[in-house]
Order: structure tokens, then sequence, then C-alpha cells
């Protein structure tokens, strides 16, 4: 039985891509691991798919001054050798790793078993954590052309990001009931990201009034990011984060606001939802996300409001104008060149591996 062992941590972002290859690389036949950190987000979303799980140290890579700066290069090193010891025991045929700070000691592992790596880069410019395992990487996989220019020419493949086929069999009634909605008023879905996005919830918050006069809104606003303060506002259910019913809230939401993160918009393409990007300020980023709201708006996909100058009567403008609109994006999204990319992928996780063997 062919074996591979995935890695990539931290955020949503770099776990639900992976979880996106399961039941192909299954029904070919691969015997699936995973390498994650300790008690990251990629351990949570894991466990109910009964693939065997190895935590190692991890440790953030910076390019930035933080006083973690001095201690955690060990737990990298620390990581390095975990990392080694489990894939020196598995003996996986290949690694596919979908990057964040967990995936270079397990990338490097790798290599140095000289056991072949293929990456996925879902943003337009590769982060620290993939740019230290490019050299490594037989093969890089990216979501944008905009990307090959920035990846050495004889690894960079074009393949989009792989996209979670039960995102896209959602009820919309389910949708409704769970969040206690009706069919009265459409419904905004708002997506801080796995780890939640202050500033989103805040301007969200404050257009609230003004929002519900037209709008039913479902808010998933992140770990510990519930206000209390609004659990009984009619129209508006918050939840921390939502695994298995994401599905049914994307079925009932008419359109979206969400961060930029490439495959949260991905997702957003694929189930061709109009939506409204909030990319995360350059100030607070490598301004990846700002990169890439900017491609998906010259395409006709999106809208795209600068946070720092939004304003919750802006928003509500904003998020009006996207509603009124809809059809103009879903067309542009349904007249979209790119696709799901889990065949592409798992033909080159064949390939890397029949010439290995």
């Amino acid at each position: 039985m062919k074996r591979i062992v995935f890695t990539g941590g931290g955020s949503a972002g770099h776990v639900t891509p992976n979880i996106a290859l399961f039941p192909k690389l299954k029904s070919l036949g691969y015997d699936i691991h995973y390498i994650g950190s300790y008690d990251g987000i990629e351990k949570k979303l894991i466990e109910d798919y009964r693939i065997p799980y190895y935590g190692i140290s991890t440790g953030k890579l910076r390019r930035y001054f933080d006083i973690k700066n001095f201690s955690d290069p060990f737990r990298v090193i620390k990581g390095f050798v975990e990392a080694r010891k489990i894939l020196k025991t598995l003996k996986p045929d290949i690694v596919f790793s979908k990057g964040g700070f967990v995936s270079v000691p397990v990338v490097r592992a790798a290599a140095m078993l000289k056991i072949p790596c293929i990456i996925h880069e879902s943003d337009m410019t590769p982060g620290l954590a993939n740019s230290l395992c490019i050299p490594v990487a037989q093969k890089v996989c990216c979501n944008f052309p905009e990307t090959l220019q920035n990846l050495p020419a004889e690894k960079a493949v074009l393949t989009g990001s792989p996209i979670r086929n039960e995102l896209t069999k959602g009820n919309k009634e389910k949708g409704l009931k769970m969040c206690g909605f009706s069919i009265a008023k459409p419904v905004i879905m708002v997506i801080g990201g796995s780890l939640g996005a202050a500033g989103v919830n805040k301007l969200v918050r404050e257009a609230l009034p003004t929002l519900l006069e037209d709008f039913q809104i479902v808010h998933i606003c992140g770990k510990e990011k519930i206000d209390n303060l609004l659990l009984k506002t009619t129209g508006y259910k918050q939840f921390e984060f939502v695994k298995d019913d994401l599905k049914d809230l994307f079925a009932m939401a008419d359109i979206v606001i969400s961060r930029a993160g490439a495959n949260a918009i991905c997702e957003l393409l694929a189930l061709r939802k109009p939506n409204l990007l909030i990319p995360l300020p350059a100030h607070a980023s490598r301004g990846d996300q700002i990169l890439n709201a900017k491609s998906f708006e010259a395409q006709g996909f999106s809208i795209v409001a600068d946070e720092d100058y939004l304003t919750a009567v802006t928003l509500a403008e904003k998020v009006h104008e996207l509603y009124f609109t809809r059809q103009s994006y879903i067309d542009a999204m349904q007249n979209s060149k790119i696709k799901d990319s889990i065949d592409t992928i798992t033909t080159l996780i064949e390939e890397t591996v029949s010439r290995k063997n």
C-alpha cells in the first residue's frame, strides 16, 4: 500500500485543502497519516477523519522582532528531530505540505530522509514557511497565475486549491433552522477566519442596526470572540467555529463578508457566493491577502474594502451594493477558468510516487 504523510497547520487554511484530498487518495489506495502541532487547530480538524495524527513541537517563524524569536528556533529544531523520527518509522512514499510553521521541520526532515515532497502555496507570494521548504520540494502547487513568476519554473504547477466536496452539498433549510432564521430576509454570512478577525467583527457589529433592517446575519467570529451582549439579538447568530454544518450555512447564505485568505476565497469561488472581501491590512500582515483580494476583484469575483478606511456606514453601503448586483458576480465566477484541483494534485502525487518507486 502507498503511504502519504500530510502536514500543515496554524490556521484552517493550512488544513482544509489537505482534508479535501483525503477521499480521492483513499480511493487510490493510499494509507494516510498527518503530522501537526500538539494542540493546533489542525489536530481538532483532523480528528473526525480517523487519520493517524502525530504531534510535534513547533515554533513560529517571524519576519519581525518578538521575544519568542529567541526560544522558537529551539522548538523548530526539536520538531525537526521529532518529525524525522516519525518519518523514519512510517517510511512514507511522499509528503504533502500545505504550509504553516509546523510544516518546516516535517518537510526538511523528509528531504534529509530522501522522501519526495510536494508543497501547496495558496497565496500569490510564498509565505516564509513555504519559502524555506521550496528548495527541497519536488513540486510546488499554486492558486494564482501571478504566483508562477515567484517560483522555480521547473517546480511550479498551477493547480488551484482543493475544495472539500461536502461544501457543495449543503442544505439551505437546515442552515436556516440552525440559526433560527426565516426565508423573509436574505442572509449575510460573515467569516472572520478560523482564528477570528477582530477588525471585521467590530465593523460588522457596529453596522448591525442598519444591516438587520434588510438582512439576517450569521457570524463565524472565531474562538472566544462571541459578544455575549448580542446573544439575544433577533436575526443575528454567532458561532465561534463551524465544522460539519458549514456546508448548510454556505447553502443558506446569499452573500458573504470574508477576509481574503486564499483558501477561503477559493471556496467562495467554487460555491459561486458573491462576496465582500476585507483583507488583513498591510501593517498587520505581509500583504498577501491584499494581493489575493485584488486578483479576485480584477476578475470580477469580489468587492474589496480596505479595513483601515471602512466604517459601519460604508460597510453597510457596500453590503447593499453587493446584494443588489450579486448576479454579475455569480456570472463572473461561473465563467471562471479556475477549477477544483483535486484531480490535478492527486495525479501529481501519483506521478511523483511512481518516479520514486
